[in-house]
């Protein structure tokens, strides 16, 4: 309740920043007994997620042909014979399409007469699937891209359910939900005829095609130095940006099936496809990739040990030396000590498997004891004694 009625009400402000007890009788005089048990604050605040635990990655190291642990090649022609958006290439499995070289993964866009599937055309290049799909958290890739008006590179993701022939996750029986229902992020995109310029988007059943959901940015060295194309994705929204310049965020008000299909495992795709009014000029160039990364967030929690991870205080309560036990597997287990006001009164990383540790000058009280340790928080509660 407020003391002034003038007041919003409490569970609408947010202005709090402590928690205050108070424990008295009704004039403020009585004498009151209160036993306060099990108050533990971990210390972090609610916000956005920190995606720094990296789950998987390919830093394009060695020569020759793409890791294909890593990598799908698409090549398989939708019906008809063409790629969408009247695209006039043929997406190859050749190392002249896609190579690594010099630690870089080069996807090389070629003008040359190509017979496949039963169809001739006059452009080849690649196209990329990752085998490794996955449900928030950051990617990050550096790249330089490729020049010519008519060249359209990307890095997107696709929803790991997308009914697509072809398709590494389709033709693992995944697919089971046709584009736009499945979800598309486009982290970034390129075309040889705005070169200055690069973009992110979303397709969804409420914007796709001529979408309404991007934005960009201008970069003027995007085809002559390497910039990291980044995507945080959690929960809530999406937000892209390039060398940590962010250009654009989506989160939608309303979020259901129609405009947030990104509960579900997406995976990454790269590739350059070939606009029909490519220039007739064009005959070579390649988009340029030093790394794709994945982090997610660390898997962090405070919770029991597992029955070989125990860890014993005693004595507790203790009067003035308090020995801490641990298994071998926890050694080098980040200890501290807190007062229950947070206040962090003590810290040092155990490196033995018993260590006593002296708390004699620390006032009558109870105390909170953390352990990090192999991506790990576990908190204890210790009474110190007179």
């Amino acid at each position: 309740i407020n003391l002034d009625g003038n007041s919003a009400p409490p569970v609408d402000r947010t202005d709090f920043n402590r928690v205050v007890l108070q424990i008295n009788g009704e004039d403020n005089n009585d004498h009151v007994l209160a036993y306060l048990d099990d108050f533990l604050y971990d210390g972090t605040i609610q916000g956005d997620p920190v995606f720094d635990n990296l789950v998987w990655s390919d830093e394009f190291d060695g020569s020759g042909a793409i890791n294909t642990t890593n990598w799908f090649h698409q090549t398989q022609l939708p019906a008809g014979g063409s790629w969408y958006n009247g695209e006039v290439q043929h997406y190859t499995n050749r190392t002249d399409n896609s190579n690594i070289s010099g630690g870089f993964l080069n996807i090389v866009a070629k003008k040359e007469v190509f017979l496949d599937q039963g169809y001739t055309k006059q452009y080849t290049s690649a196209r990329l699937n990752s085998k490794f799909a996955f449900t928030y958290g950051r990617v990050e890739v550096r790249a330089k891209l490729p020049t010519g008006v008519g060249t359209w590179p990307a890095i997107w993701m696709l929803g790991k359910i997308i009914n697509e022939d072809g398709g590494y996750w389709d033709n693992q029986g995944f697919g089971t939900t046709n584009w736009p229902a499945c979800g598309e992020i486009d982290i970034m995109e390129h075309w040889g005829s705005n070169q200055n310029y690069v973009q992110s988007a979303i397709h969804t059943p409420s914007s796709y095609g001529g979408t309404i959901n991007h934005g960009g940015q201008t970069i003027p060295t995007a085809s002559s130095a390497f910039h990291v194309y980044t995507l945080d994705w959690s929960e809530e929204k999406m937000v892209f940006s390039v060398d940590g310049v962010e250009h654009y965020t989506y989160n939608p008000t309303t979020k259901n099936s129609d405009t947030w299909p990104f509960d579900s495992e997406q995976y990454i795709l790269l590739n350059i496809a070939i606009e029909p009014g490519i220039d007739q000029a064009f005959i070579q160039s390649a988009m340029e990739i030093d790394y794709v990364r994945v982090y997610q967030e660390n898997s962090l929690s405070v919770s029991d040990l597992d029955d070989n991870e125990v860890a014993l205080f005693f004595p507790n309560p203790v009067e003035d030396k308090l020995t801490i036990q641990l298994p071998t597997n926890l050694f080098r287990t980040k200890v501290t000590i807190y007062s229950v006001l947070g206040q962090e009164l003590n810290s040092f990383f155990q490196t033995e498997s018993r260590m006593e540790i002296d708390i004699s000058h620390y006032n009558q009280g109870v105390y909170l004891m953390k352990l990090e340790a192999n991506n790990r928080i576990t908190s204890y509660k210790i009474i110190k004694k007179k």
